[in-house]
């Protein structure tokens, strides 16, 4: 029985579904999938639940179909709820479907959380340098700056504070309150991060080389960014205020 979890989100991603559902399961170890699909009209849950009834599939690969592009977070949210409903899982992972993340990185965050014991393993492209293959000059500089500057306000001690390549220890999901989570495009990322280092959790960066999709149509806009640019401010604010405690005066309370 596997013992993680990797969440997928997908809209519209037919060209990269089956690819990226056979990658995993010819990975070592044994790693479940769950697509949470937002109505996606070019038939990607109907590849998935084609895939389902066949080995090696059947029974580890799940769906969630929702009724429309409801948000990357919100999809995520959704995700980690049905996990958490299922005590096998102990690591839950985050990863994209179009091979920006690399399927063969997948056993290096579960080694960080399982074999290193952090609660939090981040796919990073930046905690080494700029690793970042095929984007353009424009992007990479906007996403490396906004990192820095997302750094720089809440104070993590965190290089890639927006990816969206992680792996939970499931206790780290059980102890942030899930409904209360505001955002739902890249700052989702951050908040995420942001909670988690807040409530004391231990993070390791681990880092990857990002590559940008080959296939399907990027789903990123100006507006995700600039919900995420000011959306750390807000969190800045909530931690001022004691929003956020550690799980130590938590227990104290």
């Amino acid at each position: 029985m596997a013992d993680s979890i990797i969440i997928i989100p997908t809209y519209n991603e037919q060209e990269n579904i089956r690819n990226i559902i056979t990658a995993v399961f010819e990975l070592e170890g044994s790693y479940d999938i769950l697509i949470i699909d937002d109505g996606s009209p070019d038939g990607t849950a109907d590849i998935v639940k084609e895939m389902q009834g066949v080995p090696p599939f059947q029974g580890h690969l799940h769906l969630i179909e929702r009724s429309g592009k409801l948000g990357l977070g919100t999809a995520y949210i959704a995700g980690f709820k049905w996990a958490l409903e299922r005590p096998q899982y102990r690591y839950v992972f985050e990863m994209d479907a179009d091979f920006s993340h690399s399927p063969a990185d997948v056993p290096r965050l579960y080694a960080a959380c399982n074999d290193e014991g952090y609660d939090l393993a981040i796919g990073s492209r930046y905690v080494s340098g700029v690793n970042v293959v095929n984007w353009p000059m424009g992007r990479v500089l906007m996403s490396y700056f906004a990192s820095k500057y997302v750094r720089l306000i809440t104070g993590m001690k965190i290089h890639d504070t927006t990816a969206g390549f992680k792996c939970y220890r499931r206790e780290v999901l059980e102890a942030i309150d899930l409904d209360k989570i505001r955002f739902k495009g890249y700052a989702f990322q951050i908040e995420m991060k942001f909670t988690a280092y807040k409530l004391g959790f231990k993070i390791k960066e681990v880092s990857v080389v990002f590559v940008n999709r080959q296939l399907g149509t990027s789903k990123m806009s100006g507006g995700i960014f600039g919900e995420a640019m000011f959306g750390v401010i807000r969190l800045k604010w909530d931690s001022i205020r004691g929003k956020f405690k550690r799980r130590s005066e938590k227990l104290k309370d």
